[in-house]
């Protein structure tokens, strides 16, 4: 049987290493983004073959619906659903904004995208295998240090939705596990990726290393190396859990 993986948010920093690993670990992946021309191109180049790219918008929950709906018709059943799109919106000179000057705006778009878009994306994932029961099958969702840690760079918006993820992973593993669903989150801290880069110059690299006890920043594929365990069977006893991915950046 083909294990199918879907990721969204497939050609960010993340999502790429995501693809590409869980490529390499024997999963057919459905690459979506929303530039379907990134997708397929990324989709393309992965290794193995059979890998599909396509537009989705995460914030569209009919569409969201209607593609995974698609993919299992074409593809077969989806075995693990990675929710890896984000936003964080800074101001024009990569400063996070103060919560004073935070517009209903942002912090809408900012739910909507990570913490909405989880939802979408989890409820739909559920309903599937709550008609077609999949054994293996595995949700993967991405909340961040900065919930964890009330963040530094990041905005009160972005906290917040990425605090929101934490929770609906927990909801989420208690009702996947009677559907034989398992729910778990990642938890990147500060990742060479554009989302960290938006924020940070490299030119600062060097002083920000010194407060990460493994003293480097990570990379795209440190969290795609969490991700395959948490797709992989041996994570078959790990539910409502979330891997923090930070170099013991921040430690429980």
């Amino acid at each position: 049987m083909i294990n199918v993986a879907l990721v969204t948010g497939a050609s960010g920093g993340i999502g790429k290493a995501v693809c590409e690993r869980l490529a390499r670990d024997g999963y057919r992946v459905v690459a979506t983004d929303l530039s379907e021309a990134a997708a397929v191109a990324l989709a393309a180049r992965l290794p193995g073959e059979g890998h599909v790219g396509y537009a989705l918008d995460v914030t569209d929950d009919g569409g969201i619906a209607s593609l995974l709906t698609k993919v299992e018709e074409q593809h077969g059943p989806i075995r693990a659903l990675v929710a890896a799109a984000g936003i964080l919106l800074l101001d024009d000179d990569g400063q996070r904004r103060p919560i004073t000057q935070i517009s209903n705006e942002e912090w809408q778009k900012t739910q909507e995208v990570n913490s909405s878009g989880t939802f979408y994306l989890m409820r739909a994932f559920l309903r599937l295998r709550g008609v077609q029961r999949l054994e293996g099958a595995r949700f993967i969702a991405f909340s961040s240090v900065a919930a964890q840690l009330g963040g530094y760079r990041s905005s009160a918006a972005y906290i917040a939705s990425k605090s929101a993820v934490l929770g609906l992973v927990k909801a989420g593993a208690r009702e996947g596990a009677e559907m034989g669903v398992l729910v778990n989150a990642v938890a990147p801290g500060l990742i060479d990726a554009p989302m960290l880069r938006l924020s940070l110059d490299p030119s600062a690299d060097q002083e920000v290393q010194k407060t990460i006890p493994q003293g480097r920043i990570g990379t795209p594929e440190d969290v795609a190396g969490a991700v395959s365990f948490l797709a992989s069977l041996d994570s078959a006893y790990t539910t409502g859990s979330v891997i923090d991915v930070n170099g013991g950046y921040r430690m429980q």
